[in-house]
C-alpha cells in the first residue's frame, strides 16, 4: 500500500477515535445527568464576559397593567399570589433545575438579590417549574443560595405566558409590567440594580 494511503488510513482512524471519544463523553454526560451542569457552567462563563445584559426600558416608556392573580406556593406549600406584594417592585424569574441557561444566570440573580434589603421594597420571586419541587430546594441548598423559591401552581395569566425558560419579569409597585426577558442574562449590573431602585421610588 502506498505511503500516502497509509497516512490517509491512519488519519481516518484517528478521526474515528476522536469522534468516538467525544460522542462517548456526551452520552456519559446525558446518562449521568451532568450535561445540564456542564452546559450551564459554559453559559455562565459566557455571561461573565458581560455581553449578555438585559435591555433596560427608557424612562418615558408606558408600562402595561398585569394581573395579580398569579398563584404559586412557597417552600412550606403555602399558596400565595402576586397581590401579596403590592407596593413592592417584583423581580420574578421562572426557572428549572434541568435548564442550563437558568443555572448559568442564577449566580447573577443571587448577587443582585444580595444588593437589596427589606427597606428597599424590592421582592425577588424565583418560581420553579420543576415537577419535583424538592429538586429545586436541593439545587439552591447545594449552592448556598439563601434566596426564597416558589413552586409554580396554576397556568400563568396571559401577560406571563412564555414559551421559554428562564423568563424574567419586573413588575412596578402599582402592578405594571416594566420588563420581560426570555432567555438568560447577567442581572447583577449597576445599571439593572439602579433600574429596580428607580422603579421602587415611583
Amino acid at each position: 500500500m502506498p505511503k500516502k494511503e497509509n497516512q490517509n488510513s491512519r488519519s481516518r482512524k484517528r478521526s474515528y477515535i476522536e469522534w468516538g471519544v467525544l460522542i462517548g463523553i456526551f452520552v456519559l454526560l446525558y446518562v449521568t445527568g451532568w450535561h445540564t451542569q456542564v452546559i450551564g457552567t459554559m453559559q455562565r462563563g459566557m455571561l461573565a464576559t458581560g455581553l449578555i445584559t438585559p435591555n433596560i426600558p427608557g424612562e418615558l416608556e408606558e408600562f402595561e397593567d398585569v394581573s395579580r392573580e398569579y398563584y404559586f406556593a412557597d417552600e412550606d406549600a403555602r399558596v400565595q399570589s402576586l397581590a401579596r406584594y403590592e407596593g413592592d417592585v417584583i423581580f420574578m424569574n421562572v426557572w428549572a433545575t434541568w435548564c442550563p441557561p437558568c443555572i448559568a444566570e442564577m449566580p447573577s440573580i443571587y448577587s443582585l438579590y444580595n444588593k437589596f434589603d427589606e427597606e428597599d421594597n424590592v421582592t425577588f420571586l424565583l418560581v420553579s417549574v420543576d415537577e419535583d419541587f424538592e429538586k429545586a430546594k436541593e439545587f439552591m441548598a447545594a449552592r448556598d443560595f439563601s434566596i426564597p423559591i416558589y413552586h409554580f401552581r396554576t397556568r400563568a395569566p396571559g401577560e406571563f405566558e412564555s414559551s421559554a425558560i428562564p423568563t424574567t419579569y419586573v413588575i412596578t409597585p402599582d402592578g405594571k409590567l416594566a420588563f420581560k426577558k426570555e432567555g438568560l442574562a447577567k442581572y447583577d449590573t449597576p445599571e439593572f440594580e439602579q433600574f429596580l431602585r428607580d422603579l421602587a421610588k415611583r
